[in-house]
């Protein structure tokens, strides 16, 4: 259960999903990635070696830069397709949890995080 929850934990940053879930459209350079998502560079460069280093992309030379694209492009579309329908199926359940939900892990006034 460990390993698994390492795995979730690595979804859990909108950042890192919304690139995984861009690179289920095919392969991209850092500055495709930055341009299309409106993230930072830094950011796109940080979350990607993030995923490199867990298996979930993986990334070839072509020029001067590198070209990511999703390790097992099948599994991550499953996993992201199960999100999907039980995210359906929960309602606003899932964004109103007091503790992990929307309000919760984007800084909650109470400055726990989300963390209780």
């Amino acid at each position: 259960m460990a390993t698994a929850a390492c795995l979730f934990n690595g979804f859990s940053d909108p950042s890192r999903l919304a690139i995984l879930r861009h690179l289920t459209l095919g392969e991209h350079r850092v500055v495709d990635l930055t341009r299309h998502l409106g993230l930072a560079q830094s950011t796109v460069s940080k979350h990607l070696a993030c995923l490199r280093d867990c298996g979930l992309v993986q990334s070839r030379p072509e020029g001067r830069a590198s070209v990511f694209s999703l390790t097992y492009p099948a599994a991550m579309l499953d996993v992201l397709a199960a999100a999907e329908r039980l995210l359906g199926l929960t309602g606003d359940a899932v964004a109103l949890c007091p503790v992990y939900g929307v309000d919760a892990t984007s800084g909650a006034a109470d400055g726990s995080g989300g963390q209780r």
